[in-house]
């Protein structure tokens, strides 16, 4: 039997940061991943997906670019496109390999089952083996939800993996769900010529963001010719026979304002209703781990489950399912392990990659207020900043929620160009509790996006330079 101080469950960004974590900090350690290192994350989700969305701005820019005076025919072959991306996805599962074994992270491939206090099972290919060990980290990530009736066993549903696995683009493609991944790939494929509805049950798009931040992206995915069915859901499809699919969408209950039944054809529909904790393959009850009644498992600020000795990190352990969130749960799992005291972050940053971006941080004003606040708010347009301009995206806004008192920055919201990387830091501001002077005062180069910050803390103490926006 093996043995060892902390055996990882699952090598996707919680894991196989907890395991890197884990072993600088002395502990030997087993990591045991049944798929590809890196976990969806890497292989099918964040990194492939960000290949094809970049790839596809890329193609929708050129195609784009007549006010520049810049006139071009593009020609997209995507088999080559894939080839890349997933040239791409093995760069980088390769350079995580090495750095788990540089850490001495012993890689084991396989399933591993808790059988008892401080036992687990692995199994691969029919064998099986026992490890022994002091400390287990569950970090088993989370699998698309299917809808009833719509089995990814059936070649032309998709979840988003097919989706980017896809071999050619296709014709025309239902959505079922605005979400973030269903909006970032209704707008890839329709960049990339795709014909696309969404059906949505709600009545708008990304349904955790407020319409002010959804606006500009509803907006541009009707310029992409991107159509909307809000307020229905998909009933069910049937093949047809030339080879496509029939999609049957109805009013959701007792909405009568909706309509009727209607029937979609498209060649392909990718079901992107959200995600559920993959927490019934590492038996956790074996060991009376506590999950709630969605199959998440509970865990205290530090990943410590109701047994002692055993943590969970990233979307096994809940929302908010993204992967940064889960690598930092990792390493805060590996430092309790190892006695460092670790200090769990105040707030985690939420982005989505569609056109234009979003990103998010720390508390909307109405959080603020719910909290004993008093919030004082400011807001840059991305029309005033000459950076924005130069690029032609002049749509989107910076926004700052700040105590009225103290001038502690509180949260923040961009949609825009490159928010993504904008809302990096409007959450230092936030982590690390700096006032809007502090940002104010710091000379930001130029031209750049990032002087929408700036800007958007000046406007909020009063004082703006660039704009009449308050």
């Amino acid at each position: 039997m093996q043995e060892t101080d902390v055996l990882v469950i699952g090598g996707g960004p919680a894991g196989y940061v907890a395991a890197i974590r884990a072993g600088q900090l002395g502990r030997t350690v087993t990591l045991v991943n049944r798929g590809g290192i890196g976990g969806t994350c890497l292989n099918h989700g964040c990194i492939p997906s960000k290949a094809l969305i970049d790839a596809a701005d890329d193609v929708h820019s050129i195609r784009n670019a007549e006010d520049r005076g810049i006139e071009a025919d593009v020609a997209v072959d995507f088999e080559h496109l894939t080839r890349w991306k997933d040239r791409v996805v093995r760069k980088l599962t390769k350079g995580v390999e090495k750095l788990c074994k540089a850490n001495g992270v012993t890689l084991q491939q396989g399933t591993a089952q808790l059988v008892d206090n401080h036992r687990a099972e692995i199994s691969n290919d029919g064998d099986i083996e026992m490890v022994a060990f002091d400390h287990a980290i569950v970090a088993t990530g989370s699998r698309a939800i299917e809808l009833p009736g719509f089995s990814f066993d059936d070649e032309p549903i998709l979840n988003a993996k097919a989706a980017l696995d896809l071999e050619s683009v296709p014709d025309e493609l239902v959505v079922i769900g605005a979400g973030y991944i269903g909006m970032e790939l209704s707008t890839m494929f329709a960049k990339l010529g795709t014909d696309v509805t969404i059906v949505e049950m709600l009545d708008a798009p990304l349904p955790r963001y407020s319409d002010k931040l959804t606006r500009p992206v509803r907006k541009q995915a009707k310029k992409l010719g991107v159509n909307f069915q809000f307020g229905r859901v998909a009933a069910n499809w049937e093949p047809t026979s030339n080879g496509r699919i029939r999609i049957t969408t109805e009013p959701v209950e007792d909405d009568t304002d909706k309509g009727d039944p209607e029937q979609l054809t498209a060649d392909k529909a990718l079901i992107a209703v959200g995600r559920s904790p993959v927490s019934d393959t590492a038996g956790l009850e074996a060991l009376g781990i506590e999950r709630d009644d969605k199959g998440f498992v509970e865990t205290d600020n530090f990943g410590r489950t109701n047994v002692d000795h055993v943590f969970a990190a990233g979307d096994v352990a809940g929302e908010p399912m993204l992967a940064h969130e889960g690598s930092s749960a990792g390493v805060v799992a590996a430092e309790a392990i190892a006695g460092t005291s670790p200090d769990p972050p105040r707030t985690i940053p939420s982005v989505v990659f569609t056109d234009p971006e979003i990103g998010t941080v720390g508390l909307t004003e109405s959080e603020a207020r719910e909290r004993g606040y008093e919030p004082t708010l400011g807001e840059f347009p991305f029309r005033a900043s000459g950076r924005a301009l130069t690029a032609g995206k002049r749509e989107g806004f910076v926004k700052l929620v700040a105590d009225a008192e103290s001038g502690t920055i509180l949260g923040g919201e961009v949609v825009g160009p490159e928010a993504s990387e904008l809302i990096a830091e409007i959450s230092l501001a936030v982590e690390q509790e700096l006032t809007l002077s502090d940002v104010a005062s710091t000379v930001h180069a130029h031209p750049t996006l990032s002087e929408a910050i700036m800007e958007a803390a000046e406007c909020t103490l009063g004082h703006p330079i660039h704009t009449f926006d308050r």
